[in-house]
């Protein structure tokens, strides 16, 4: 958290509110300090686990009551209530009225770039609906914010479940280049990952001839079975570690058998 709080004393700005995608200690876990650091801070979340949260009860998406929508300044935010990876988690959608930037996703461990979060506390069926009903029918120039970066691990296992898919070949390439520059792979777009993530093309006819399934939920069960135990190939070693072991520069820890 003190990383955070000196970019905010950089920016001269002032933190209001923390919007938690779920208690998972690698999204959550400043949140109790941060709290403790800036009174009258509100920490937004649907999980009783996410400490201090102030969104009860879980919002359903589209279902009961409306969801909570704060808004930030021109921000406009919807939660929306995506129950998998955890029984709480959360997706947030932003926006500006009369803005020309696209929309935004935080999805957090829901949906990656090529990827989805593995199933902890929930089912196949609720991911299905997660990644098809609410967050597939965002606007699909939506840029995506996803809570790790694992896009080229998560782009082998695409390109094994559909070899001939020439743009998961273009993206894998790109994202090994960003990877290899040490930049960024997010954000990405929904439009993009229809055509190459595929826990979001269960109804296409590769990916039922992969997992020997036709029916959408049981496509996406197989599909996150395989994930789960995908091995992924050998890693290119790093350039610049390729560099250092030319020059020598390992040479007094590495010890001859």
């Amino acid at each position: 958290p003190f990383q955070l709080l000196e970019i905010i004393r950089k920016e001269d700005v002032v933190l209001r509110a923390i919007l938690t995608t779920h208690h998972h200690w690698d999204h959550a876990r400043g949140n109790e300090e941060l709290a403790r650091l800036c009174p009258g801070l509100r920490v937004y979340g649907a999980d009783e686990r996410t400490w201090g949260c102030c969104l009860s009860p879980p919002c359903p998406h589209q279902q009961g009551p409306v969801p909570l929508s704060p808004q930030f300044g021109a921000i406009r935010v919807r939660c929306l209530f995506t129950p998998c990876h955890t029984t709480g988690h959360m997706c947030y959608f932003m926006w500006e009225d009369g803005s020309p930037d696209a929309p935004a996703l935080f999805s957090g461990d829901t949906l990656f770039v090529g990827g989805c979060g593995k199933f902890f506390e929930g089912t196949a069926e609720q991911m299905y609906t997660n990644l098809t009903q609410i967050l597939g029918a965002l606007p699909k120039e939506t840029k995506v914010f996803c809570g790790h970066e694992c896009t080229v691990r998560n782009l082998k296992f695409a390109l094994k479940v559909e070899p001939e898919n020439e743009t998961v070949k273009k993206k894998l390439a790109w994202a090994r280049q960003r990877d290899d520059d040490d930049l960024p792979t997010v954000p990405s777009t929904l439009q993009e990952e229809f055509l190459y993530n595929p826990f979001l093309r269960v109804t296409e006819e590769p990916l039922q001839k992969f997992t020997g399934k036709t029916e959408p939920v049981e496509v996406l069960r197989v599909l996150r079975i395989e994930k789960d135990n995908f091995k992924k190939p050998k890693e290119r070693p790093h350039p610049q570690a390729m560099l250092a072991f030319d020059w020598g520069l390992f040479s007094p820890f590495l010890e001859k058998k």
